[in-house]
Parts: C-alpha cells; sequence; structure tokens
C-alpha cells in the first residue's frame, strides 16, 4: 500500500472530491457530501501523513498502534494520523476509509442540524 494507491482509492468513492491547500495548512483534502473523509500532509516533516475519521471506541483501538496517532486538532474529534500507509494492511486501512467516507455522506451538514 503506498500513498498513490490511497489517493486513488479516496478519489474513486462516489461524489468524492479533493481541494488542496497551500501554506500555511499545506494538506490536501478529500470531501463527499460536502464533509472531510480524509486528509494528507503535504509538506515537511509530515508529508504524505494520512488522517481519517473513526468510532470513539476505533480511536482508542487505534491510537495504540505504533505509527498511529490522534490527529493532530482534530483528534478530539475522533480522527487519526497513519505516519506510513504502508505499515498498515491494504484491508483494513480500505474499511477504515470506507467508513469515513460513510460516515461524512450520511451526516446533516451543520446549517441543517437541530442544535
Amino acid at each position: 500500500m503506498d500513498v498513490a494507491t490511497i489517493k486513488e482509492l479516496c478519489s474513486n468513492y462516489p461524489g468524492a472530491t479533493s481541494k488542496m491547500y497551500g501554506p500555511p495548512s499545506n494538506v490536501l483534502v478529500y470531501y463527499a457530501g460536502g464533509k472531510k473523509f480524509a486528509y494528507f500532509k503535504t509538506s515537511e516533516p509530515e508529508q504524505w501523513r494520512f488522517s481519517i475519521r473513526t468510532t470513539p471506541e476505533r480511536f482508542l483501538e487505534l491510537t495504540d498502534v505504533p505509527g498511529i496517532k490522534p490527529a493532530r486538532y482534530m483528534g478530539r474529534f475522533h480522527w487519526v494520523t497513519i505516519v506510513d500507509v504502508s505499515t498498515v494492511p491494504f484491508e483494513y486501512l480500505q474499511e477504515l476509509i470506507s467508513w469515513s467516507y460513510a460516515k461524512a455522506v450520511t451526516r446533516p451538514k451543520r446549517a441543517t442540524r437541530r442544535n
């Protein structure tokens, strides 16, 4: 599993779009239904670290795995960062991305949610 394969996988979901943000954030973000479901850091020293959203239970499980840590700024929303995608089995990573995508698609936009 490499970065190019993950980028292709994220791009192939129905309705998925990507947007590159330059400095200061330097991230490549994948969206579905206007909601973020995955992103890559594109600048050093964290270049090509990959982040996705998970369930609260899976967040605890994944952050115990070496090479997977809470995502900076997004960890409080149960996002994890995978330091090197080649260390995670393809099927497992595909399952994680699929869940993150499904969460983005099924979650209502902030403007339509009830307060």
